[in-house]
């Protein structure tokens, strides 16, 4: 399993939505790794996409993230209670990103963790309710693995949060239309949305 390196995030953000697809993003906590299957990402591009938050090149303290390294992840609240986790691409100034929408637990050791973190039970004490909704939202997938505003700018390269790649290379990669960018004027229909 290979660390996915600054050379695979500074390319164009729609073949990185894509390509995360289907590889494992590992977060370490006190030297303990929780690892999740990326499932589902959505693409951001400050240049032309009014849904991104530094379209325009539009640089304020929230957005000040995406103007880093490729590489960097770029985590924001929204809704006053929900972060959400994006990685930085293409080149430093450039403000791209593809947002991580959904994933699913590795291993049962992944999924304790994660639902003790969740719910504040384990996996076989979750709802159907809860088994359904356990990752499928950004929010969910933060929450998931402890990540907060305290982790942005935190660097994918280091050994705190990053993504390795296991050699999946997924036959079918559905597109479709953003989620909850009504907002966004044309940017509304790019077909920016990937996901197994």
């Amino acid at each position: 399993m290979d660390k996915l390196t600054q050379d695979f995030y500074a390319r164009d953000t729609l073949v990185v939505a894509r390509e995360l697809l289907g590889k494992h993003l590992i977060r370490v906590i006190d030297g303990v790794p929780t690892a999740l299957r990326i499932t589902e990402t959505e693409a951001y591009i400050g240049r032309v996409d009014k849904a991104c938050h530094a379209y325009n090149y539009k640089r304020t303290k929230r957005t000040e993230t995406l103007f880093a390294p490729p590489g960097t992840a770029y985590i924001y609240l929204i809704y006053g209670m929900y972060h959400c986790l994006n990685f930085v691409t293409e080149a430093e100034n450039e403000p791209a990103a593809v947002l991580l929408r959904a994933g699913e637990a590795v291993s049962e050791s992944d999924e304790r963790i994660m639902s003790v973190r969740r719910f504040h039970c384990t996996p076989a004490e979750m709802s159907f309710y809860q088994r359904k909704n356990f990752l499928n939202g950004p929010g969910k997938l933060c929450k998931a693995l402890s990540l907060t505003k305290e982790q942005n700018g935190l660097s994918l390269l280091g050994d705190a949060l990053y993504v390795v790649d296991v050699g999946e290379r997924p036959k079918s990669i559905h597109v479709s239309k953003r989620i909850g960018i009504d907002y966004a004027e044309e940017a509304v229909d790019f077909p920016w949305r990937f996901y197994l």
